[in-house]
């Protein structure tokens, strides 16, 4: 009952957050709502299993792509406000960043929220935990695809050639 109560809270915060894209299926808000949640479900399958077995080759796995997210996620965090100089709302950059973990991929913050949904399946592998990082991924890389028509609109032929030298989410792999 208690998880219930905190999908709840937490999907009504996410759903304040996302209000205005989820009335525009064609922003990559409305697809990254859809990630957070299927996130949260995972979350909640898979807390209660957070801390057993603490040396378990899957729970090691698992601390080290959280531990990844949080750097990658704090990372790309910091260069979206000291180099994107964001107006209004945090995605709404003005500048297109190129350096840091920006100089190899588009999405560093979509890649850090893979990396999370990877470490929380990692804490206890089921096919349900599994069907939710399957969707997790699907939106997370729906967004993504909608973010990269939105900013080739906004900064044109040099998001394009941008592009061309960067992955999507991880270097040298997506």
């Amino acid at each position: 009952m208690l998880k219930v109560i905190i999908f709840a809270v937490v999907s009504a915060g996410i759903m304040f957050i996302s209000w205005t894209s989820l009335r525009n299926p064609h922003s990559h808000g409305f697809w990254r709502f859809f990630a957070f949640e299927s996130l949260l479900i995972l979350i909640l399958l898979n807390v209660d299993c957070w801390f057993r077995d603490p040396f378990s080759v899957n729970q090691i796995v698992s601390w080290l792509l959280l531990f990844s997210s949080l750097i990658l996620a704090l990372h790309g965090f910091y260069l979206l406000y000291a180099i994107g100089k964001p107006r209004g709302e945090l995605n709404n950059t003005t500048v297109l960043i190129t350096q840091g973990a920006y100089k190899y991929i588009r999405h560093p913050l979509y890649g850090s929220l893979l990396l999370l949904g990877g470490g929380v399946f990692f804490k206890n592998l089921s096919l349900l935990a599994g069907t939710f990082f399957i969707l997790t991924i699907i939106f997370l890389v729906a967004a993504a695809k909608v973010e990269e028509h939105e900013n080739l609109k906004k900064f044109g032929p040099d998001y394009a050639a941008y592009m061309k030298t960067t992955k999507m989410f991880f270097p040298f792999l997506l």
